[in-house]
């Protein structure tokens, strides 16, 4: 399998505040892990250093044995990272079909474009139905399609996704949490941040917990689901 990403003493500071104080992570090939912890734990910060949107302050990044920490985030793209933002992050003026094909920008062939939309449709449907629609005029589910779409139009070895459940309803949380399925099952690497817990540990291979800019716990999220001090800090029991 390997290592596609290898961060380790990872520290990120922005207006005198040291989000994250260095922290070790690694995302194994084909793997599914997840970063949970509260807000403001330095979660987000990790993963815009991560991709690229922010410098850190120290640390180094590897992705797919290319050190990474100081690449910019569009190099990243081209290497193959993909990134979901938290607050989805569509083109609202755009239609759904526009914000997808801005996913394949670097992408020279048109055939195999067409074939990727098509994929993404047979995870998104409901994309396929309002094409032209504008993306925002979309509900923040159907955004999350949009965004999870573009970012999978361009192929990425590794995805990264930020709070995908943020402010969505339960319905729509358990459909986008079923596109992370199966993706996950078909091969796609994920490092997933997001703060429903119980949902990210079902279904991470492994889980980092993080705290006050630190990581605090690690293990498999089957472990860290019947770990007493994540079900008492962030499972409600």
């Amino acid at each position: 399998m390997g290592a596609l990403l290898s961060v380790k003493n990872l520290k990120v500071s922005y207006g005198g505040i040291n989000a994250v104080k260095g922290i070790d992570l690694q995302v194994d090939r084909g793997e599914l892990v997840a970063l949970i912890g509260a807000n403001g734990a330095g979660k987000s910060s990790s993963l815009k250093a991560i991709s690229g949107v922010l410098t850190p302050s120290a640390g180094d990044i590897q992705f797919l044995g290319q050190r990474a920490e100081k690449l910019p985030a569009y190099e990243l793209v081209q290497l193959g990272l993909g990134m979901v933002p938290e607050g989805r992050g569509v083109f609202k003026r755009m239609t759904i079909l526009e914000n997808l094909q801005m996913g394949a920008f670097l992408k020279k062939d048109a055939t195999a474009v067409k074939q990727k939309l098509e994929e993404v449709y047979s995870y998104f449907p409901r994309l396929k139905e309002r094409l032209s629609q504008l993306a925002g005029t979309l509900s923040g589910g159907e955004q999350q399609m949009v965004a999870m779409g573009r970012a999978m139009m361009a192929e990425p070895q590794l995805l990264l996704l930020d709070e995908p459940s943020m402010g969505l309803s339960p319905i729509m949380v358990e459909t986008i949490f079923d596109v992370i399925r199966n993706l996950s099952a078909n091969g796609m690497t994920i490092l997933l941040v997001e703060q429903n817990a119980r949902l990210a540990l079902q279904m991470a291979n492994r889980a980092y917990v993080m705290e006050s800019g630190l990581i605090t716990l690690s293990g498999s999220g089957k472990e860290l689901l019947e770990d007493s001090r994540v079900r008492t800090a962030y499972l409600g029991e």
